[in-house]
């Protein structure tokens, strides 16, 4: 199974490009482990996720620093960052988390 995910930046029409972003697992469901980090490239997206070796089926937990990328920017902006926490079922090939952004609201859904 693959994990990508893809941040575009409403308020400006464009990705958002040079976001930090961690992928967590939590295997027992009592502790959250790093699998991978990244940063969003021109694209909006994280290359590195889908280099990344397959992932198992279970609880995933994607964290998007977006504090940091509108301070880049000189935007304030009212969420420090956004938490994505999703299930992924045993079968399934590709799961794919978007995230549209902008200073003051975010929406997600899965993607294809």
């Amino acid at each position: 199974m693959t994990i990508t995910t893809h941040v575009l930046d409403t308020a400006r029409g464009r990705p958002a490009a040079g976001m930090p972003v961690v992928l967590e697992h939590n295997e027992d469901m009592e502790e959250w482990r790093v699998k991978i980090k990244g940063e969003t490239d021109v694209e909006g997206r994280v290359k590195s996720f889908a280099s990344a070796s397959s992932f198992a089926p279970g609880r995933y937990r994607l964290v998007f620093d977006t504090a940091a990328y509108f301070e880049k920017l000189g935007v304030r902006a009212f969420y420090p960052e956004v938490t994505i926490v999703f299930e992924a079922a045993a079968g399934e090939s590709h799961y794919h988390v978007p995230l549209l952004l902008n200073p003051f609201g975010y929406t997600t859904y899965r993607g294809s």
